[in-house]
């Protein structure tokens, strides 16, 4: 498809090349231009999309090659800390200006204020407008960042960025921890967005879905998309459907070109004999019968060599097609012994009160197999229940009790020792399993052969969600209650879907905290949960109105 780039193309890479300090080579030769407009950056995880920003951001420096950024640009990494004990004010970057406008204010009229200020007399007003198109109205500018929640400092962060005014935007991920409520406000900043160049990495669809195209990043370089998701999704399903076809026909013709290979290399043997038969019959001398026998020789290994040289070129057919297909393998795995009778009780909470978050009274049953989703604020307290569930946190009052084999993957996925391989961390959780029936489930975790021995610290981030889904998954007892705490951060399009298609395969009791509509919908929810100050029981629709609602 051809490069969209206009001549009002604000960033553009030419010939850009970039390896690790350990010589892994991310770029080679990479030119790209990205025109103004929103455009959405996707591809698997490990192809470099996080890398390409921070080297358009100066951040990282290429080993060759040039980026240029026309005008200024602010950037929006993906893991944000931010100083919780910087005020709001100092943390959008105004606190100086806020102090020279107060000076002036109250009657000092020195130069130095009035040089602090320049034309940005405005710039308080400013601040609590973006703030406030962001949800962050009730945040006052000297409030600390210690007070906010960690999807309210991303917010922040990005108020910060847009307050720059800035002519080149670099987002990345930038709705991980995001509540349902802080994503649908991140959507309308990108909507309004009309000027510059705004580039986007993420994997949220209703975030892609409002970009002007699609930018995928496969194999070092880039191919373009024109529209949100479902165009890019819609394109791209066409363009395998036609590599489908193209690979058939390419295997098809390499088959061909051995049998003919083959029928040729019989068909020499075949003369080879007779020749010597007849020589031998007609007791040609020798130097006639060695210059007959150079001859065929060469005529047959011209011969095999035009053969070979089509088999060749078939399989690198065959290779160039095979790369244009998109090998997202799915996860299909046995899991018996992880169903609930319908009957059986799973969990119960009685008046609970968390630790952290607002629930001040919270009761719920859950029973058989049941698949629930558990949505709220940011600060609400999700992570704080999973984690009251497992014992790991006390309640402050109340109780909670499971009564079936519970197992809890965290965001942070520490249920991995790095020093360990794959199945070395399998078989630490299932004490008793044999080697070879954990060797054999890892398969199906995509974990084949020699890719079960690598270290746990050594994996992507796609490979290290994977191994920790099957160490959570595949633990013994086998979990009965399985747990899940945004478990979509940081995957790519194709691990959502590995994941998705392990959770078929899983027959126990679920509960996913999450705000990733899409995903939860495509789980198999059956029950969904609104954590606030207490515990609600709603709908999908009802979620999506109260969305609705928060963007009128």
């Amino acid at each position: 498809m051809a490069d969209p780039t206009t001549p009002s193309t604000s960033v553009t890479c030419s010939a850009l090349s970039f390896q690790w300090p350990d010589g892994t080579t991310v770029f080679d030769g990479l030119s790209l231009s990205i025109p103004r407009g929103r455009t959405g950056l996707v591809g698997g995880n490990g192809t470099g999309k996080s890398t390409l920003l921070r080297l358009l951001a100066g951040r990282l420096h290429p080993s060759h090659g040039s980026v240029t950024v026309g005008g200024d640009l602010a950037y929006l990494p993906q893991n944000i800390t931010l100083d919780t004990t910087l005020r709001v004010d100092q943390a959008l970057g105004i606190a100086e200006r806020r102090t020279a406008l107060r000076a002036i204010e109250a009657g000092d009229v020195g130069e130095q204020n009035f040089e602090t200020i320049g034309d940005d007399w405005d710039v308080e007003e400013r601040a609590l407008a973006t703030l406030g198109t962001l949800g962050l109205g009730d945040v006052e500018l000297d409030r600390t960042v210690g007070q906010m929640s960690g999807g309210e400092t991303v917010l922040l962060r990005l108020a910060a960025l847009l307050l720059e005014r800035p002519d080149v935007l670099l987002l990345d991920e930038p709705t991980n921890n995001l509540d349902l409520f802080a994503r649908r406000r991140l959507y309308e900043a990108v909507d309004s967005w009309r000027s510059g160049v705004l580039l986007v990495v993420s994997h949220d669809h209703d975030l892609l879905e409002r970009v002007d195209r699609i930018a995928e990043l496969r194999s070092g370089s880039v191919s373009w998309y024109g529209g949100g998701w479902s165009a890019y999704d819609e394109a791209l399903a066409t363009q395998q459907e036609a590599a489908g076809r193209m690979l058939k026909a390419a295997e098809a013709d390499v088959r061909r070109q051995k049998r003919e290979l083959e029928e040729t290399q019989i068909k020499i043997a075949r003369r080879q004999r007779h020749s010597k038969k007849m020589d031998a019959q007609r007791r040609a001398p020798r130097i006639v019968a060695g210059e007959r026998k150079r001859s065929a020789q060469e005529s047959a290994d011209k011969l095999r060599g035009l053969q070979e040289d089509r088999l060749n070129e078939a399989r690198e057919r065959r290779e160039e097609v095979a790369d244009a297909i998109h090998n997202d393998a799915e996860i299909r795995v046995d899991l018996p012994h992880t169903a609930v009778p319908a009957g059986r009780t799973v969990l119960t909470l009685h008046d609970l009160r968390l630790q952290h978050g607002k629930l001040h009274q919270g009761d719920l049953h859950v029973h058989g197999p049941e698949r629930i989703a558990l949505v709220g604020r940011n600060g609400a307290g999700k992570t704080t229940l999973l984690r009251t569930l497992t014992g790991e946190l006390p309640p402050l009052s109340g109780e909670a009790k499971t009564f079936v084999p519970l197992r809890f993957l965290p965001q942070r996925l520490d249920v991995l020792d790095d020093e360990l391989s794959v199945a070395a961390n399998v078989a630490r959780m299932a004490p008793g399993v044999t080697d070879n029936h954990i060797r054999a489930q890892l398969a199906r975790f995509l974990f084949k052969g020699a890719r079960a021995e690598q270290p746990a610290g050594t994996l992507s981030g796609g490979e290290r969600f994977r191994a920790a889904l099957a160490a959570t998954m595949l633990a013994a007892p086998a979990p009965q209650l399985l747990m899940l705490d945004e478990p979509t951060n940081n995957l790519d399009m194709a691990a959502v879907r590995q994941l998705t298609s392990a959770l078929d395969s899983y027959q126990g009791a679920l509960i996913i905290a999450g705000h990733d509509l899409s995903f939860l919908e495509s789980a198999g929810i059956t029950r969904w949960l609104l954590l606030a100050e207490e515990l609600r029981e709603t709908t999908a629709e009802e979620v999506r109105d109260l969305l609705a609602s928060e963007a009128g």
